[in-house]
């Protein structure tokens, strides 16, 4: 600030700069909810274990939703942008679990 106001008081011009930085949907994306649906064929533990594994839930956390899926039949995993979600519900997806991405 003060080398602009020496700069403008000595006559000198000031450039004006634009600055665009690259921002990826992962960082303002649309958020989006990673479904998990109950099925007959994984176990608790089985579900439990993918969801501390790939979406780094506690064992409270995965317990809850496990019990939440069974219950319920379905519960919202994880929200984040499309972007995050794909590869957490490909991974679940390859471990058995029926997942899906909703806006």
């Amino acid at each position: 600030m003060m080398d602009e106001l020496y700069n403008y008081m000595m006559g000198e011009e000031l450039e004006e700069v634009v600055v665009e930085e690259e921002i990826s949907d992962s960082d303002i994306g649309e958020q989006a909810q990673l479904i998990v649906y109950n099925d007959d064929h994984n176990t608790f533990d089985w579900v439990i274990q993918c969801f501390r594994e790939v979406l780094n839930h506690t064992l409270e956390q995965a317990e809850q939703l496990s019990l939440i899926i069974h219950f319920k039949g379905k519960a919202t995993v994880k929200t984040a942008p499309r972007s995050v979600l794909k590869p957490k519900k490909d991974a679940l997806v390859d471990r058995g679990l029926s997942a899906v991405i909703e806006e």
